[in-house]
């Protein structure tokens, strides 16, 4: 009897123990969920800044720049085009996957003014490259989307091929002359099967 009475007791305290867990597991639940909720806001918040900023208007004011050297810092560029104006964000693109250099990168300024001093600099050289230094263009989405679309005899594969890409020599009964397969050449019989002798 005071076996059982000890492995209850010991039963209790596990039980205990885990409720302790579970209280516990609950107040970090409730804790990452208001820090993700106080994240939500600070996005909302971003957002709203984002859209009051004309995506045209900073693309008035920045260039791009190519042929950069893969090893140039956002700093060295900074020192390069100082005295064009002042200078808000400088951006060095790179490879997703792999984190190098492109070889480009835009420079936001203050003003356009700067925007036209800093085109004097095209041509300059740079860690032993000459710069490309260009006004940057804004992206218009859609712009030059291509489409193959459905068409009556494309039936949805894309622009048809050439005369050229059919199957020749043609089909013995002469059944692939239409629209694809050219014309046989003067005196050809048709196919007389595989005779590699």
């Amino acid at each position: 009897m005071a076996e059982q009475v000890a492995a209850v007791e010991g039963g209790a305290d596990s039980l205990m123990s885990a409720d302790a867990e579970i209280e516990e597991m609950q107040k970090k639940v409730q804790e990452m969920e208001e820090e993700a909720e106080k994240l939500k806001q600070l996005t909302d918040s971003v957002e709203e800044q984002g859209e009051g900023i004309d995506r045209e208007e900073v693309d008035k004011r920045s260039v791009y720049i190519g042929s950069v050297d893969y090893g140039s810092t956002p700093e060295e560029l900074q020192e390069h085009f100082k005295s064009c104006g002042q200078i808000n964000r400088i951006t060095i693109l790179v490879d997703k996957y792999s984190g190098h250099p492109k070889g480009f990168a835009y420079v936001e300024f203050a003003d356009e003014q700067s925007v036209q001093n800093s085109l004097l600099l095209n041509g300059s050289l740079f860690r032993g490259r000459q710069l490309k230094v260009m006004q940057k263009r804004t992206n218009v989405p859609g712009f030059l989307k291509g489409g193959g679309g459905k068409g009556k005899k494309s039936k949805g594969k894309g622009k048809k091929p050439p005369p050229y890409w059919a199957m020749y020599p043609p089909d013995p009964y002469g059944w692939d002359y239409g629209y694809y397969a050219p014309p046989p050449p003067k005196g050809y019989k048709g196919y007389k099967g595989y005779k590699p002798y």
